[in-house]
């Protein structure tokens, strides 16, 4: 029952959003009776429109659009649904480009039905659409709805077409709802990654170094080691043993990997060297495939898991970038496992438990799966015969199936050379990230011609499964700074503690205090600035450092500090080795705080 009533909530709220956004088209158009409108689906938590308009968009329109839509939902408007034919239809947008584009999609679209073309109207207002849409404009509450922001968005998502603006805005059952999702985004934009990165000096972008380049700076590079030194310490543990490749290739290592054939586009512009073009690397595979056959490998020497920290290179469009979430060079927790026929199931299996188990080391706990397969009406997109890919998906279900993990099934999402599994972190707002990817690969063993000498003395192909645990130390440090809000547990923070002074009498006593505990392996600074100590803690609350050791005559007298959180919880006075105890432990067992 409770699946259903979510269910038909789902629907509500989807017909409620698409019905908004057709009434914030027609305002928009009354404001500028030449624009001209693309597309306007609900979208999860909301709604957008993308309008091709003379000006860009102010905060003053913006507040009059909203106004409008208010009167335009009061006037009670029925939206009527009509089928019409071609003649009518290019008639009806004649002066509508974006819409005469889409007819033209709509009707060239090869379908088993004929297709058919709809509007729907409410009032003066007309659009190309199949719905669905409440009855109303009044069934959307005056007092449930808010538009957010504009942003920039080429038509169709190409760089080569018009630059359009697109309208963000929300609309819910009720005003509870709204003010709810409103303290949520708020909570969103105080954990926004990209102004973190900058208040607590970890990370900078620099446009004449580059786009989409990341510059990780001493606090960020010492959270990144940690990081790293985390993740080699399971895979040796993990039975991994870790590898490193060269930053560029040949063409014909591209060519014979298939990438220049499936992802030349996303490959940055190839380089002479000696007569011969090279590419920098995109990925790591191709450079592990090497190390394999460097020798004859015997099916005793079976699986072989190889993983690498390799940095590659991506072009992505301009306007795809976003800090630290979508960067053109970033660093891959890669591995590649060569194994049996008979071990693969194995070895998916136990990348899967891995995979949770490093996630969660992290602080990560709820999860959602998907399984990418192929577009079963797009097989020139994939390479590979139809057994190998139903085999390859029947190991990851049977991996997914024998975990009891719930997973969703993603048509047309597999890479070109085998499905795959998806795993998504969820962080503290509930908002999931892309991270760990298992792809199961029998492509690229059979295109290097890949073998082992099996037990029966004859040579076999191997398998091959790609896998990436936290996706990009990039991506990753983002997620972790937004999940976190930039207060990082213990063991992450790139400062530990901070010792406070009061005054400059206690100055000695604080560098003792910090001496000892470097020497025990913690991360410790003393504030020396001649602020006033509520001045000197509201920083470093600012700095989210975990721990601010308070130290005045009474601390003096009693070779003791006064601990106080980045939380505002007081401890108090004790010892600087029960402090130190205290510390040790949280980072130990990677507590939160």
């Amino acid at each position: 029952m409770s699946d259903k009533n979510d269910r038909q909530q789902e629907e509500q709220l989807y017909r409620l959003r698409h019905s908004a956004s057709h009434v914030m088209a027609q305002a928009v158009l009354e404001k500028f009776p030449e624009g001209k409108i693309a597309i306007g689906p609900p979208i999860e938590n909301g709604f957008y429109y993308d309008f091709d308009l003379s000006r860009p968009l102010t905060p003053e329109d913006m507040e009059e659009i909203e106004a409008r839509m208010r009167e335009i939902i009061a006037e009670g408007h029925d939206f009527e649904y009509k089928e019409i034919d071609e003649d009518e239809a290019r008639r009806m947008f004649a002066d509508q480009p974006y819409k005469l584009e889409l007819i033209d999609d709509i009707l060239s679209a090869e379908t088993e039905e004929a297709p058919k073309l709809s509007i729907y109207r409410q009032g003066p207002f007309v659009d190309l659409c199949r719905g669905p849409h409440v009855d109303n404009t009044r069934k959307i509450k005056i007092n449930a709805f808010k538009l957010l922001s504009v942003a920039g968005a080429y038509w169709r998502g190409d760089e080569r077409r018009p630059m359009l603006q697109r309208i963000y805005g929300t609309a819910w059952s009720t005003r509870k709802q709204l003010k709810k999702h409103l303290q949520w985004l708020e909570e969103i934009e105080k954990r926004d990654h990209r102004k973190l990165i900058k208040q607590l000096d970890l990370v900078s972008f620099h446009e004449e170094g580059g786009a989409g380049l990341a510059y990780w700076h001493p606090k960020a590079g010492r959270m990144r080691v940690l990081i790293e030194d985390y993740w080699r310490e399971r895979h040796y543990e993990g039975g991994y043993d870790i590898v490193f490749s060269p930053h560029i290739g040949r063409a014909q290592l591209w060519e014979t990997s298939g990438h220049l054939d499936f992802y030349k586009e996303g490959m940055y512009a190839p380089m002479d060297i000696d007569g011969q073009e090279y590419y920098i690397k995109p990925m790591n595979c191709p450079f592990h495939i090497l190390i394999y056959k460097a020798q004859l490998r015997s099916y005793r020497e079976l699986p072989l898991r190889w993983a690498e920290l390799g940095t590659v290179y991506r072009y992505e469009r301009s306007g795809t970038l976003h800090g630290l979430l979508r960067v053109r060079g970033f660093t891959q927790d890669d591995a590649h496992i060569f194994c049996t026929p008979e071990q693969i199931e194995g070895e998916i299996l136990r990348v899967l438990d891995f995979s949770l188990s490093l996630l969660r080391g992290f602080g990560f706990e709820e999860f959602k799966i998907e399984l990418s397969v192929r577009d079963p009406g797009a097989p020139e997109k994939y390479a590979g015969a139809d057994s190998m890919w139903e085999q390859a998906e029947a190991s990851l279900v049977k991996a997914l199936e024998a975990r009891d993990l719930d997973y969703e099934r993603m048509e047309g999402e597999a890479v070109f050379y085998g499905p795959k599994i998806d795993i998504k972190i969820k962080d503290a707002l509930g908002r999931a990230w892309q991270c760990t990817t298992i792809q199961f690969d029998f492509n690229l063993p059979e295109r290097f011609d890949m073998t082992y000498v099996g037990e029966d003395g004859k040579e076999h192909r191997p398998y091959m499964v790609h896998r990436a645990l936290l996706g990009s130390l990039e991506r990753f440090f983002g997620v972790l700074v937004e999940h976190y809000g930039g207060a990082f547990p213990a063991w992450l923070s790139p400062v530990q503690a901070i010792v406070i002074p009061i005054a400059d009498r206690h100055l000695e006593y604080a560098r003792s205090a910090v001496e000892q505990l470097r020497a025990a392996g913690l991360r410790v600074e003393v504030d020396t600035s001649s602020e006033r100590m509520q001045a000197k803690i509201r920083d470093a609350q600012v700095q989210k450092i975990p721990y601010m050791l308070i130290i005045g005559d009474r601390e003096l007298e009693a070779d003791q500090v006064n601990l106080r959180m980045r939380d505002g919880n007081v401890p108090g006075a004790m010892s600087i080795d029960e402090f130190l105890t205290l510390a040790q432990e949280a980072v130990a067992e990677k507590r939160l705080l």
